[in-house]
């Protein structure tokens, strides 16, 4: 009998000697995973391959791709029980579903780089975040990389006069970014991001965002892009009344009215952006530069439309759209598109993970972290605004492939999760002692627990 128990007790001890050094193994691989995840943003966003003329012989592309993937695996390897969030799941059976239309593609091969060399990367950067980041500060970090990162290419893609045949300012970068019209909803997205960093920072960081913010608003003017300006539009309202009206910061609202009259004055100055802009009530208006696009966009529309009803279970292939017109032309809508390349299931998909952010948002407002934390409402309400703009752009440009939505919502999943997540708790010399919200948002590196 007491050989049984002395045999039990060591098998007890040795379950818990081996469940706290796979926690310690999990905790010391936490932080090479949050470190391959910011390494990837600033792959992606920064892309120094275009500044530094060496770097554009390796594949970067492909490296951030691997360093993803690889952050993924040791994250999941790492011990810790993590809940996959519902939005996140909802991604990978989009993926599957992509995944199974690319043998009855129009084009299998084109239909494989598009699922894996772009939109796979959106999921697994998306499940990273929700699993990886449990801190305000570890947010704010990949925030800041991805509205730096835009506000600094809006400037000097500015500066430079980089604009492309059209006479359209495009960005200074080989990515999305060198699009007008992908440029356009980058700004419009992030341009709530970084009006919440200068409504939290103070002195000369104030300027400086402030200055950002305008930069980004000349941006948008000057690529001459209606689904931009209405993406603009759209998170300027929402910040208004965010920030603005339920913030109670009056003097916001002002400033909005006055420097949006004054903005429109500008931009309307010029006949070319005011025939643009007519151009969206009016149709084909002369000196637009649209040369019949109007027209020829709404036929592309309704051809997506025609294809996602003649091929709605696996769709026409992922990218393979512009095979269906003989000019080789995006549909430029996210939504008929996605339809018509892989099927009405993946346009459901879509939405529904689109949704699920929503729905993240309101559980993250009812949440204590939401009411008694300044910055993270800051961020919530700048998150609501850029979904909002995206999903109001993405009507009149074809992004589904690109990373930015699922960006944000691995974001919103994330702020889900450090608002259910306990305060942490560490023991030192036999006393218990609980960490404040505030110190531990600065912590990078989650404490380990030390044996008495």
């Amino acid at each position: 009998m007491t050989l049984q128990t002395t045999s039990t007790g060591v098998r007890g001890r040795s379950a818990g000697w081996a469940a706290r050094a796979k926690k310690v193994v999990s905790l010391e691989r936490r932080p090479f995973v949050f470190g391959a995840l910011v390494t990837f943003f600033g792959l992606y966003y920064y892309r120094p391959e275009d500044f530094i003329r060496v770097l554009a012989y390796i594949p970067m592309a492909r490296i951030a791709g691997v360093i993803a993937f690889v952050a993924l695996l040791a994250g999941m390897m790492g011990g810790a029980k993590i809940k996959t969030p519902r939005a996140v799941k909802i991604l990978w059976l989009l993926l599957v579903q992509m995944t199974i239309c690319i043998p009855f593609a129009m084009w299998p091969g084109g239909a494989f780089h598009t699922v894996f060399d772009k939109f796979s990367k959106g999921v697994v950067v998306a499940m990273l975040i929700s699993m990886v980041v449990v801190t305000v500060g570890e947010l704010r970090k990949l925030l800041w990389i991805q509205v730096s990162a835009v506000a600094l290419v809006t400037f000097f893609s500015i500066a430079l006069r980089h604009y492309n045949q059209g006479g359209r300012l495009s960005g200074i970068q080989e990515s999305i970014l060198s699009n007008p019209n992908d440029l356009a909803i980058n700004i419009a997205i992030s341009f709530p991001l970084g009006l919440a960093f200068m409504l939290h920072s103070r002195g000369f960081k104030k300027v400086v965002w402030g200055s950002s913010l305008a930069v980004m608003c000349v941006g948008v003017v000057l690529t001459a892009s209606r689904s931009g300006l209405l993406a603009l539009i759209v998170t300027i309202m929402v910040c208004v009344w965010e920030y603005g009206v339920k913030g109670k910061r009056r003097h916001l609202i002002v400033v909005t009215i006055v420097v949006s009259l004054l903005g429109l004055g500008v931009a309307l100055s010029s006949s070319y952006y005011r025939a643009r802009v007519e151009s969206i009530f009016l149709g084909n208006v002369e000196g637009s530069g649209d040369k019949g696009s109007l027209a020829a966009r709404k036929e592309l529309l309704k051809k997506s439309v025609v294809t996602a009803l003649t091929h709605p279970v696996f769709g026409v292939g992922p990218g393979c759209f512009p095979l269906v017109d003989e000019g080789w032309k995006v549909a430029h809508n996210a939504y008929s598109e996605l339809a018509a390349e892989a099927g009405l299931l993946a346009l459901v998909l879509f939405l529904m993970a689109i949704g699920e952010a929503f729905k993240n948002i309101a559980r993250i407002r009812k949440s204590d972290q939401y009411r008694d934390d300044p910055e993270f409402r800051l961020f919530t309400q700048a998150l609501w605004a850029g979904l909002a703009a995206y999903v109001a752009g993405s009507f009149f440009a074809s992004t589904e492939y690109n990373l930015y939505p699922y960006y944000v919502i691995g974001y919103t999943c994330a702020m889900v999760r450090i608002t259910s997540q306990p305060i942490p708790v560490y023991e030192q010399s036999n006393k218990r002692q609980i960490l404040s919200k505030a110190k531990y948002d600065g912590i990078l590196k989650p404490q380990t627990l030390r044996s008495r």
